[in-house]
């Protein structure tokens, strides 16, 4: 058998966002064109009424406008009919989980029965050969791939850190960054370093106002807490 029968590919961070047309519970989308202009939430999961991802979708469904208000846009997948997704989603918007009461689901999901949007963004891994991985693709407004995260079938994701990390990529962009361990908005910053030796160690001697250096090549820029 050939070998590169139903191979998947990996995006890697910086590429291009894969293309496809796909049927969602919102209709047909055409991706990347359809979300010009706005970053991307790109999320799978196994399979739809799974334990986890139940709460993960409640979840998603509750910090929705949180997103939006970040130019952010939600999108599932999983390799489910349409039929099956709008079953699940009207038993989840039935449930109350710890704070979150009866979310509304609005974000579309992708069904992908053909698995190849699944095949497109390596979500088809050794584990199951018909069932997505549980990924995270961050995509940026010009359709380009920022951040990846992938996630064993028994953790649920983080959906505080998914927020930060887009967060983080809109300030590194906005300013010219680079964000510290633990960062969250109103934090200091990383100012990128000086290209020659001459300037680093002018920058460290002379940091300049509102910027502090622990050495030659760790410089922070102070910031208005928030």
């Amino acid at each position: 058998m050939d070998d590169n029968v139903n191979r998947t590919t990996l995006p890697l961070i910086g590429d291009p966002a894969p293309a496809f047309t796909a049927v969602t519970t919102n209709g047909t989308i055409h991706f990347p064109e359809d979300y010009q202009g706005k970053w991307v939430i790109l999320f799978s999961h196994p399979s739809d009424f799974t334990q986890v991802c139940s709460t993960e979708f409640m979840t998603f469904a509750s910090m929705q406008s949180e997103f939006e208000a970040l130019n952010t846009q939600l999108l599932g997948l999983s390799i489910d009919s349409v039929a099956a997704h709008t079953a699940w989603i009207k038993s989840l918007e039935a449930l109350t989980w710890k704070d979150i009461e009866k979310p509304v689901v609005n974000f579309p999901i992708i069904a992908d029965l053909s698995m190849d949007v699944a095949r497109k963004y390596g979500m088809i891994q050794s584990t199951s050969s018909t069932s997505a991985v549980r990924a995270v693709f961050i995509i940026d407004p010009k359709g380009i791939v920022r951040l990846i995260m992938y996630y064993p079938a028994s953790t649920g994701r983080n959906f505080a850190e998914i927020k930060r990390t887009v967060q983080a990529l809109q300030k590194a962009d906005a300013d010219k960054c680079a964000t510290p361990a633990n960062w969250l908005p109103g934090d200091d910053i990383i100012d990128p370093n000086p290209g020659t030796k001459a300037g680093c160690k002018e920058r460290y001697e002379n940091p300049g106002d509102g910027r502090y250096c622990l050495d030659w090549y760790l410089c922070f820029r102070k910031e208005n807490k928030k």
